[in-house]
């Protein structure tokens, strides 16, 4: 039943992408404004097709914002794009992924280059620029994922190109706690939560067999304006704790 499940799942991922992308690439192109909002609505129907139930805490920010997030999956790409319209800061390999790097294309996200330095500053401006023509962007201060259990250490690089904006940076939690409603294990976690040196194509073909999940995704309120590595350590600070009280409670 689970082989089953996955080649479903795999069937009407393509039956639902394949034509969008081509939808997207045209309203790109012609710059509509639909070319933010089509992103968002694919990723609700695509959660809805994977089976991941996705809880709200707090409010979701006005935009536009620069939204930091610890980061446990590739799956975190579809739930937070299925709240809001956005795009994602991400790593440059990303960008040469068969199909996955196509469909980030047609999302609009900026590919950096975590591995030299003097890239950064390039980058950061990009990044400025966006948000200060109203987009909103996802930040994975990490720089890696894990598995979900705690958050690493913050980069800072990132921070500052919101810094002398009216734009606010809010942080946001992601927790995956559940599988077909019961606590997800630390067993388990390898199944959903995508790090190390795992290949993604086994490893999404695993997290489909796998079932259904529920993630919580939590708005916090927005850092107050400070140098970059400050807001840093306070975000870090907010998301370690608000994680541990999803997955443990107190």
């Amino acid at each position: 039943m689970r082989q089953l499940r996955a080649s479903l799942i795999v069937l009407g991922f393509l039956c639902l992408t394949l034509p969008l992308m081509l939808v997207q690439l045209i309203l790109v192109v012609f710059r509509l404004r639909a070319a933010t909002l089509l992103p968002c609505y694919y990723h609700r129907i695509l959660c809805l097709l994977l089976g991941v139930t996705v809880t709200i805490k707090g409010l979701k920010p006005i935009t536009p914002a620069l939204l930091v997030s610890n980061h446990v999956s590739w799956l975190d790409i579809p739930i937070l794009s299925s709240l809001m319209p956005l795009s994602f800061i991400a790593k440059r390999e990303v960008g040469g992924w068969p199909l996955f790097g196509w469909m980030a294309k047609l999302q609009r996200c900026i590919f950096v280059n975590r591995d030299k330095r003097h890239s950064t500053g390039k980058s950061s401006i990009e990044v400025a620029d966006r948000l200060h023509e109203g987009d909103t962007l996802v930040l994975f201060p990490e720089g890696t994922s894990n598995d979900g259990c705690y958050v690493m250490p913050f980069k800072s690089s990132y921070f500052g190109s919101a810094e002398n904006l009216d734009v606010a940076v809010i942080p946001i939690m992601l927790a995956y706690r559940s599988n077909y409603n019961l606590p997800l294990t630390k067993r388990q976690r390898p199944s959903f939560a995508w790090y190390g040196d795992m290949d993604l194509v086994p490893h999404l073909w695993e997290a489909l067999k796998a079932g259904p999940i529920e993630v919580v995704v939590r708005f916090h309120e927005a850092l107050p304006k400070a140098p970059r590595k400050e807001m840093a350590k306070l975000a870090h600070v907010t998301i370690t704790k608000s994680l541990a009280q999803a997955l443990h409670g107190g």
